[in-house]
């Protein structure tokens, strides 16, 4: 998404994420009974001790790409493609906004369906983990959605290739647009007198409240899982920072929200009305394009109708 729309989600749309003590249900785990749902998965995640230090000292995570490429961005699109993906229209490209983009390949017209992104394709709550075991802790402590999503990331990037989504973790940025990055000195530097400052501050407090409720509840209980070296405060600005920039909500999936691989790489634009949504009779994610569009120029949608629909049902 373009920058002033990152900026404008991340403080102003979004929906309070401390809540996982609220939905929170006290369930006792050993880990025989893990195992025994699982005898043939092992899926504890080893760290070296180089991996320790380094998690010590970057402020960065392990994954991902600059924000500006396009060669992870077009193995994405191969590997969508090779996976069900349609031939598309448009291509991923360096944009003015946004620093990468999807620019129309073929003359577009005014009210043509695009994407068509198959529901496999799609990474939601019933998304299958690389480690079942995680994915099931979760779900029977009743993490809410995008606190499960957030894990989630995390979980499959940690997995690097064997992960079914390496390519697509690959190609989103290292450090995604998010005011999750502002030290307070700077929110009160560049923001001062403003609302948003204190809807940033709210939004950072809300993420690191979340995280420390999973630590703790969670996390520390089940440390082969979820190891600290790789769930962290770090790991959790970025998979947060992610969803902020690039969750959907899609009310003809049952309302479910999720992140669409190669449709988040459209930039936002207000000029325009068009958003995502599943379409049944394509059996696919797709937006209708509201104007035409021309061999080159990039095609855009809107990011605050799908938000606005997804704050309605969550603050």
């Amino acid at each position: 998404m373009a920058e002033a729309g990152r900026i404008i989600l991340n403080t102003t749309f979004l929906p309070s994420l401390h809540s996982l003590h609220k939905t929170h249900r006290k369930v006792s785990y050993s880990q025989p009974f893990l195992h025994k749902r699982h005898p043939a998965i092992q899926c504890s995640i080893s760290t070296s001790s180089d991996t320790k230090a380094a998690a010590k000292v970057s402020e960065t995570v392990p994954w991902g790409c600059d924000i500006d490429s396009v060669e992870n961005a077009e193995a994405l699109q191969k590997w969508l493609s090779d996976s069900g993906l349609p031939p598309q229209k448009m291509g991923i490209q360096k944009v003015e906004v946004g620093e990468r983009g999807l620019v129309a390949l073929k003359n577009i017209r005014k009210g043509e369906m695009l994407l068509f992104v198959p529901p496999s394709l799609v990474i939601d709550a019933d998304s299958e983990w690389s480690c079942p075991e995680a994915g099931e802790v979760l779900k029977q402590y009743s993490v809410p959605d995008w606190p499960l999503l957030a894990t989630y990331l995390i979980s499959e990037a940690s997995f690097e290739k064997s992960s079914r989504w390496s390519n697509y973790i690959s190609a989103l940025p290292r450090q995604p647009y998010s005011l999750l990055y502002w030290t307070r000195a700077e929110l009160d530097t560049y923001l001062e007198a403003s609302r948003i400052r204190e809807r940033a501050i709210e939004r950072i407090t809300n993420v690191t409240g979340t995280y420390n409720d999973l630590r703790l509840r969670i996390f520390s209980k089940h440390p082969h899982l979820f190891p600290e070296e790789v769930f962290n405060m770090e790991s959790f600005k970025w998979s947060f920072g992610i969803l902020f920039s690039r969750l959907v909500r899609l009310p003809s999936m049952d309302e479910r929200v999720a992140l669409v691989p190669w449709a988040d790489m459209l930039n936002h634009s207000c000029e325009v009305e068009t958003f995502l949504d599943y379409d049944k009779s394509s059996k696919g994610v797709v937006f209708t394009t509201d104007r035409p569009y021309q061999p080159g120029e990039q095609v855009n949608e809107i990011f605050f109708v799908k938000l606005k629909s997804l704050v309605a049902k969550r603050i």
